[in-house]
């Protein structure tokens, strides 16, 4: 039987190089489940792999796109099976990774067969967003349903409004719909493993990633994006480490808030990798 190596877990958490060391043993290649790691323009701040891991076995899905063109999770679903195809006519194992979880589900179980809001729900809610901010309707999210919103990124509008369409389109909680639909069949086994550290251990690692991003370079890359955040706002660029640029900082008046912008993506960074591992846990073997 063909199978799919699926590596998961959260950021920092060791992911990439558990995948690379996994592909070399089964003399395989990797696909990228990663939603920010597509886009050419995004390297640092997505801890894109390095010259060396992407020569030590062939990846796909790094770098292939531009921001600033559409790609949804559903686009990914079709063209991640179709290479998957292609490569399980030579090898009987192939590695995936990533820590998108909506993009793990979609390459080993399809995406859910949604209801189709009307054109004129998806205006008004698009009005809300302009008119109340995103905090607002994240939680009105939470009123609808806590369970995707505990797990869904709080300033991610795309995710929040397509979570906001479909409770309101079917009176049901968006996480129940999700549940609802079954998996689509595969012409492959899946297999998981599940990287994770410690909780001090995983921020430190967190942290330390942080640090070494900006001595990289992180802010000259985030800058030299921010005409096309202001211009255009792709969605790619919000992202933890690169939409804290963009953004005023807190007046302080907070004391117990951070005061930096390295500190802001520390600490986002940490909030991700909680929504992540609360998302790898519905995973089951």
């Amino acid at each position: 039987m063909k199978t799919l190596h699926v590596v998961i877990g959260p950021t920092a958490s060791g992911k990439t190089a558990y995948a690379i060391e996994l592909a070399l043993s089964l003399h395989t290649e990797v696909v990228s489940c990663d939603s920010r790691q597509f886009y050419q323009e995004l390297s640092i701040g997505v801890a894109r792999p390095t010259p060396e891991e992407l020569a030590a076995v062939p990846h796909h899905f790094i770098a292939c796109r531009s921001i600033m063109d559409p790609y949804n999770v559903s686009d990914y679903e079709q063209d991640a099976l179709r290479l998957l195809e292609q490569l399980f006519l030579h090898r009987d194992d192939v590695v995936a990774v990533g820590g998108s979880g909506l993009y793990v589900d979609a390459l080993c179980k399809g995406i859910s067969s949604m209801p189709t809001p009307t054109d004129a729900l998806r205006s008004q809610l698009k009005e809300q967003f302009r008119t109340e901010g995103i905090a607002a309707m994240f939680r009105r999210l939470e009123s609808l349903d806590p369970d995707y919103a505990a797990r869904v990124d709080a300033r991610n509008p795309v995710r929040i409004q397509r979570a906001l369409e479909i409770c309101l389109t079917t009176g049901r909680p968006y996480s129940e719909v999700l549940a609802a639909n079954l998996p689509a069949p595969r012409p492959f086994a899946v297999r998981y493993y599940n990287v994770d550290r410690p909780t001090e251990e995983l921020r430190h690692r967190i942290d330390s990633r942080v640090d070494a991003m900006l001595r990289d370079g992180l802010e000259q890359e985030a800058r030299r994006l921010e005409p096309l955040w202001h211009a255009k706002h792709p969605q790619p660029l919000n992202t933890v480490g690169y939409k804290e640029f963009y953004e005023p900082l807190p007046d302080g008046s907070n004391p117990s808030a951070p005061h930096t912008i390295a500190e802001w993506i520390k600490l986002n960074t940490w909030h991700y990798a909680r929504k992540q591992r609360t998302w790898f846990r519905r995973i089951k073997g």
